[in-house]
């Protein structure tokens, strides 16, 4: 390795975007350095591939280079190491302190200004390119802060008018986030796209280079607030309160959820007018069915409080599979939940159309029923719902407050949905079922795997949903 390699293998493992945490690093390579601003301070995007058991991942790297020794204490939590460096074209090596450039805003104005056409972008083959939509104008001069809280990617919010999403884990072709929130241009259900950035990637599969999604420059919606903080600050009022019912409660979450259910299927809508849709056949809908019931039996061999439940969740997958009628599907969020969305003055907007960042961009952009977007909101109501009761010294007795509360959520969402010409879910109970069913079975492995005293969550879930007690069977 070199001596930038060997810094980035102790560097790496320690962001909260690396998807490989505890598993040893076989190899990593720079794959490749694009220069932006050359000299010192110099910025870089890296490509880097990193090899473990056998499997390869790219992940992007923002460097930022400066003389060593003169890192502020502004910018020492991002310091990845010292090395030697050529800074230049021509010039010495010199050793340069080298740390993640998301967090030096005089760095990251350059991105904002080549967004905005203010400086060439060079855009031969294989160079980073900055695209900006028709018709768009990019202010520039604003400073920009990164965000926290963010696990899979790192945003970058610039004044106050616009956020770039660093895709930090890169897959071959263009990032869905940045696909569908294009095609629902205009919309006021989600923020406006201004721009983004690409580079060729060799995809493994086909040897080609093919255009790939390395940031996107969106609006930055100064007013909104998280649904998750919404919805858990209504729980935690009716929770001072148990005896009050939900409905009659000052912090009733039900409006909300209705009017997010008609915003979610407007942005349906609107994605099936705009991209391809399909209808799968009885054989399709029975290999899904069984892509189900293979995650059921995996999930239970790894769990096994899961083990007793598996007999009615096979038996609804199985209904599923005989499912007669044709399912309708088209392009979909992916991973839709209360954290995906956030209120804003107007109403509700829905964020983060990259579906699962663990999961290769082709699989992501397979067409689905919107009813898995549904699921996963529903299943976010029960988590909501009851996440504040871990570890609560009046579990038992808030455990009944909680699923009214879940229960009123939900019938307000589908009830939303279903007026604002959605597929009506209560019509649609065995499809709805199975993809509620499904993401419950990960939420046993995830919790399992990485928040233990979470994992009654989907149990206590699966079991409501299935009829109370585990089956036997």
């Amino acid at each position: 390795m070199t001596q930038l390699e060997e810094l980035l293998a102790g560097w790496i493992p320690r962001q909260r975007w690396f998807a490989g945490k505890g598993i040893p690093i076989d190899e990593l390579t720079v794959e490749s350095q694009h220069v932006l601003i050359t000299g010192l301070p110099g910025l870089r995007i890296l490509v880097v591939a990193v090899s473990q058991e056998g499997a390869a991942d790219r992940y992007q790297v923002l460097l930022g280079l400066r003389p060593a020794g003169t890192l502020g204490a502004d910018l020492a939590h991002a310091e990845i190491g010292t090395a030697e460096v050529d800074t230049a074209a021509g010039a010495k090596p010199q050793w340069c302190a080298l740390y993640d450039a998301a967090h030096d805003p005089e760095l990251t104005a350059e991105i904002l200004e080549r967004l905005a056409g203010s400086t060439p972008n060079g855009a031969s083959a294989n160079a980073v390119r900055f695209r900006r939509l028709p018709e768009t104008t990019i202010r520039t001069g604003l400073r920009s802060l990164v965000l926290s809280g963010e696990q899979s990617n790192t945003s970058l919010v610039y004044g106050e008018d616009y956020v770039l999403k660093v895709f930090r884990r890169l897959w071959p072709g263009h990032n869905p986030d940045l696909e569908l929130t294009a095609a629902l241009t205009g919309s006021p259900f989600v923020a406006r796209v201004h721009g983004w950035l690409e580079v060729d990637l060799t995809d493994e599969h086909t040897a080609t280079p093919v255009p790939t999604t390395l940031a996107m420059l969106q609006e930055f919606l100064r007013s909104a607030t998280d649904g998750w903080v919404l919805a858990g600050t209504s729980v935690r009022d009716l929770y001072e309160m148990p005896d009050t019912a939900p409905g009659d409660a000052g912090g009733d979450f039900a409006g909300e959820s209705e009017r997010l259910g008609s915003a979610t299927a407007s942005v349906h809508r609107e994605l099936a007018r705009a991209l391809p849709t399909d209808l799968l056949g009885p054989g399709a809908v029975t290999e899904l069915a069984e892509s189900m019931v293979e995650r059921l039996h995996s999930a239970a061999d790894q769990v096994g409080e899961l083990k007793p439940y598996t007999a009615r969740l096979r038996a609804a997958f199985d209904a599923f599979a005989e499912l007669e009628e044709p399912l309708p599907v088209q392009r979909v969020h992916g991973d839709y939940h209360l954290g995906q969305v956030v209120r804003t003055d107007a109403g509700w907007v829905l964020l983060d159309f990259e579906g699962e960042p663990a999961v290769p961009v082709a699989q992501r952009q397979r067409l689905s029923s919107p009813l898995r977007d549904v699921a996963g909101m529903l299943r976010s109501f029960d988590y909501a719902a009851r996440y504040q009761l871990v570890e609560h010294p009046r579990a038992e007795e808030l455990t009944g407050t909680a699923r009214a509360w879940a229960r009123r959520s939900r019938d307000a969402f589908c009830a939303g949905y279903a007026a604002a010409g959605g597929i009506d879910p209560e019509k649609h109970l065995t499809v709805l079922r199975a993809f509620e069913y499904d993401k419950a079975v990960y939420e046993v492995l995830y919790e399992a795997r990485h928040r233990p005293s979470w994992l009654r969550i989907p149990l206590d879930s699966i079991a409501a949903l299935a009829g109370g007690t585990p089956s036997t069977q």
